[in-house]
């Protein structure tokens, strides 16, 4: 953890609540909740839209997974609906799975598949859950294409669904947890799992037994696609262990300054010295990926409903956090608290990048209840866009309150931390929708807070403990004189230590700690006016 952690609250520097964070846009958002009485309550779905009407396939009717293994994830959990919902009408309707093949009701009733919402076609990818035919808990290995508006209409009139589906087997679709983009005529499959077992908190060596492998990856790959018939054209994959080691965040559409078009992956778990999330963001474009410098994302960590905003006049791009569960969080007299139980959250955030590519992270409003983990932002239909998945806001008018989209499902919690007492009780699977409304905030008018933090190196340690060998990354942004030492408890200099001019780049140290005896060190990295500090182990 960071030295941060130790004194239980972090006290970070907000900007004037008169006014946003220079640069930044600030947002004001309201929610309006809405009746879908036949609506059962999801979490972890496949959601596709054709109009005003909104397909749901997969995810779970219960809420936050346990932490017995005999208990988690259970198949009555799972959802064996698919079902079309209109949001204006109040309308609902349902079809089971049981006329497909074996293979399509088990994917199509799984959690976290990866899932891509194209003009005509809804691609699923992987997803977790239990196999009949396995008799165990595996990640699926298909992708599977349904014809939206032919599927919309069977579910709607009662009839065949069978026709409107179509699944290939291969085993580099048994992802779950990750995500599905579409760039350059490719789809991106991002980060994820592949998780085989039953899910138990204690490790794969313990109970039942489970085995887990992160992809690490950036997967690109084309389909080729001949009526009824499906197959993988081509397929790219780029692995880095250390920045796409993710799972559980948010991938979001973005237009980057000069208007390159792209995806954002902010945060998302684990990081290898703790369980704890990861605090960065990465940016990923036609020709490869870039880890955005000097940048912490402290607030909404976990996947949730999120929406993506675009001024094409001043070349802002803006993201909103929706809920959710974050390792930060404000409190009441508007301090951001640390937690490392890595609670549920009611905050809403808004991660804006200006023209010159400077991002800030800013509040603007709040949950009523703790919702927004695992639901989903739908955007209205006749919203512009300037870029798919990107709301076109250059045109609305100044203070007024806009509609943008919905929120459907997820989580919803009884209290913040759950997790190591839930019984099952604690949380459900919401049926709640909200209409979302945004307006934006004139730097006349009332302000949101901003968030700033220590981050700059975005120094990470790994092994942590750690017993022969220590690996360190970390970034300098300039040239610049940088100070690297380990220090004990009692704050003596201990072991290696590097002092010197390093250009601006990402840089990796391996040190040797064959010498120090065991117990509890601190790394510290510092230049003139910036320094962080690692607290590491070694056995």
């Amino acid at each position: 953890m960071t030295i941060r952690a130790l004194f239980g609250v972090l006290f970070l520097l907000l900007a004037s609540t008169g006014s946003p964070a220079q640069g930044t846009s600030a947002y004001s958002i309201t929610l309006e909740e809405l009746d879908l009485p036949a609506f059962p309550g999801l979490q972890s779905f496949v959601i596709g839209t054709a109009g005003t009407e909104w397909l749901v396939i997969g995810g779970r009717i219960d809420g936050l997974h346990r932490r017995q293994p005999w208990a988690t994830f259970q198949p009555e959990g799972n959802n064996t609906q698919i079902y079309v919902l209109n949001p204006e009408t109040g309308e609902v309707w349902s079809s089971g799975l049981g006329s497909l093949s074996v293979a399509l009701q088990e994917q199509l009733q799984s959690t976290n598949m990866e899932f891509f919402d194209s003009e005509d076609h809804l691609i699923m990818v992987g997803g977790y859950g239990y196999s009949p035919t396995e008799d165990e808990h595996v990640t699926y290995p298909y992708l599977t294409r349904v014809d939206k508006t032919g599927l919309i209409q069977a579910v709607k009139t009662g009839g065949d669904i069978a026709p409107f589906f179509v699944q290939i087997n291969d085993d580099r679709f048994r992802v779950t947890g990750g995500y599905l983009g579409w760039l350059d005529d490719k789809y991106l499959l991002v980060g994820g799992q592949d998780f085989e077992g039953r899910y138990n908190p204690m490790g794969p060596d313990h109970g039942p037994g489970f085995s887990q492998e992160y992809t690490n990856a950036i997967q690109r790959f084309t389909l080729q696609q001949d009526g009824m018939d499906l197959s993988i054209d081509t397929w790219e994959i780029t692995v880095d262990s250390l920045e796409l080691h993710r799972r559980d965040y948010n991938l979001v559409a973005q237009i980057y300054p000069g208007g390159e078009q792209g995806w954002t992956a902010f945060s998302g778990v684990f990081r290898y010295d703790e369980d704890l999330p990861w605090l960065n963001t990465v940016d990923i474009v036609k020709d490869g990926y870039t880890v955005v410098p000097g940048f912490n994302q402290y607030l909404n960590q976990y996947h949730t409903a999120h929406a993506a905003l675009y001024d094409a006049s001043t070349e802002e791009m803006t993201t909103l956090f929706f809920g959710g569960i974050g390792q930060y969080y404000l409190d009441d007299q508007g301090v951001l608290v640390q937690d490392d139980n890595v609670p549920f959250v009611k905050t809403i955030s808004c991660v804006s990048r200006d023209a010159n590519g400077q991002m800030t992270e800013t509040i603007a409003g709040q949950m009523p209840d703790y919702l927004g983990a695992s639901a989903e932002f739908i955007p209205r239909p006749d919203h512009a866009t300037a870029a798919p998945g990107i709301l076109d806001v250059s045109s609305w008018p100044s203070d007024q309150a806009v509609d943008i989209g919905y929120i459907l499902g997820g989580i919803q919690s009884d209290e913040a931390n759950i997790f190591f007492t839930n019984e099952g009780d604690q949380s459900v699977a919401s049926a709640r929708v909200f209409r979302v409304r945004a307006q934006r905030m004139s730097t006349a008018t009332e302000g949101v807070p901003g968030v700033t933090a220590e981050g700059y190196f975005q120094l990470r340690i790994h092994p942590n403990p750690a017993s022969d060998r220590l690996h360190i990354y970390f970034r300098t942004h300039k040239r610049e004189g940088v100070q690297l030492a380990l220090f004990d408890v009692q704050g003596q200099q201990v072991g290696p230590r590097f002092e010197g001019v390093l250009d601006a780049d990402r840089h990796e140290f391996e040190w040797t700690l064959e010498a120090l005896p065991s117990g509890t060190y601190f790394l510290r990295l510092k230049n003139g006016d910036e320094f962080e500090v690692e607290q590491m182990v070694v056995k």
